[in-house]
C-alpha cells in the first residue's frame, strides 16, 4: 500500500478536520491504528509552530505559491506527505477566496502544484469537492501529484446532505491516481468503500471516538480514553478550551452524556474538569 514514495500500514486514515485534529488527538488515532493522520489547515504564511510528532499529512491552504517552498522547507522531515485543500466550504474560505472557492481559478491552483512538487520528494495530494470544476482540476493535479482525495459533496452542501458517491465513482474511473474517499466513511460502510476506492478517510465518525480506527483496523490493544488524550494535551500545552472542546466530544457514548456536557461546559479550570470527570 502506497501514495507514491509513502509506504502505508492500512488503508484507513484520519481526515483532516479543523479544530478537531490537535496534535494530541492525532497521536491517539494514530496508536489506534490510523495508516495515516491528516492536520487540520495550514496556512504557509503562518509563523506559528507546529506541532507534528504523528508524521502526519500536512494540509496547506493558500490562494497563491507566496511562502509554499519555504514553508514545506521547514517543515518537510516532518511529514508523510503533503496535501493542497481545494474542498473547504466556510464562510472563512468564501471570503479569502480558498478550499472550494478556488475552484475556478486554474491557472493559480496549477502553480501551487508545481511548486510544491519541486519543493519535496515527499508525496503530494489534493482534497477536492465536487464542483464543475473537479474533473478539470484532476486533469491538473494529475501532472504534480501521488493522489486525490475526493469528498463528492458540493460547497452548498458543506457537510449535510448525501455525498455523491457515483461522482467519486467517475473520479475513480477517470484517474490513474489512487483516490482517497472522504464523505461519512464509518464502521459500517467502511469495507464496502474499501472495495471500490484505493483509501478512506474517517472524519466525523472519529471524533472524540479514535477506538474507531482499533475496530476497523483490528488492531489489539486497550481502549483509549478522555485520560489518554489528556496526558497528551498536557505534554503539548493545548489550551484548556481546546482540551474541554475534546472533553465534550470524548462523551460520544457515554451514559447521561448530555448531563456531562453541561457539567463539562460549566467548568472553569483544568482541575475542575478533572474533578467532573474523575481524574483527580
Amino acid at each position: 500500500m502506497r501514495i507514491g514514495s509513502l509506504k502505508l500500514k492500512n488503508r484507513i486514515f484520519l481526515a483532516p478536520m479543523e479544530e478537531i485534529n490537535d496534535p494530541a488527538f492525532r497521536m491517539l488515532c494514530k496508536k489506534a491504528g490510523a495508516g495515516l493522520t491528516y492536520t487540520g489547515l495550514s496556512s504557509p504564511l503562518n509563523p506559528k509552530e507546529l506541532t507534528l510528532d504523528d508524521k502526519p499529512a500536512l494540509q496547506i491552504f493558500c490562494t497563491s505559491e507566496k511562502g509554499v517552498k519555504d514553508f514545506i522547507k521547514k517543515y518537510d522531515k516532518k511529514v508523510s506527505l503533503w496535501d493542497f485543500n481545494l474542498g473547504c466550504p466556510s464562510k472563512l474560505a468564501k471570503k479569502h477566496g480558498f478550499g472550494v472557492f478556488m475552484h475556478e481559478d486554474l491557472e493559480s491552483i496549477e502553480q501551487i502544484l508545481k511548486v510544491m512538487k519541486e519543493s519535496t520528494k515527499k508525496p503530494v495530494t489534493i482534497k477536492i469537492r465536487k464542483s464543475p470544476k473537479t474533473l478539470e482540476i484532476i486533469k491538473i493535479a494529475e501532472k504534480y501529484c501521488d493522489a486525490i482525495g475526493i469528498h463528492p459533496r458540493t460547497q452548498a452542501q458543506g457537510y449535510s446532505g448525501k455525498p455523491d458517491l457515483d461522482f467519486s465513482l467517475k473520479v475513480k474511473e477517470m484517474t490513474r491516481l489512487p483516490v482517497i474517499y472522504s464523505g461519512d466513511v464509518n464502521e459500517k460502510n467502511y469495507r464496502e468503500l474499501l472495495r471500490k476506492f484505493d483509501f478512506v478517510m474517517v472524519g466525523r465518525a472519529a471524533i472524540g471516538r479514535p477506538n474507531i480506527f482499533v475496530k476497523m483496523t483490528g488492531k489489539k490493544m486497550r481502549d483509549i480514553t478522555f485520560k489518554n488524550y489528556l496526558k497528551l494535551a498536557e505534554k503539548y500545552k493545548l489550551y484548556f478550551r481546546q482540551i474541554k472542546f475534546q472533553a465534550m466530544n470524548f462523551t460520544k457514548d457515554q451514559k447521561d452524556a448530555k448531563k456531562l456536557r453541561l457539567k463539562i461546559f460549566e467548568a472553569k479550570s483544568l482541575e475542575e474538569l478533572k474533578k467532573i470527570l474523575l481524574l483527580s
